[in-house]
């Protein structure tokens, strides 16, 4: 569950930046949002 919203996120980070609409700063907070998860996902031992 964790890993499928991180990769949401991932998602949604590329394409704000690929696209004209960015947000600005909404979309690097949910790329730091993702790289969080996939960290603690990876400390806690299960794997990516």
């Amino acid at each position: 569950m964790l890993y499928t919203i991180a990769v949401i996120l991932l998602v949604l980070w590329l394409l704000g930046v690929v696209s004209s609409y960015t947000i600005g700063g909404f979309i690097h907070i949910l790329l730091v949002v993702a790289i969080v998860m996939v960290l603690l996902r990876l400390i806690s031992g299960r794997g990516v």
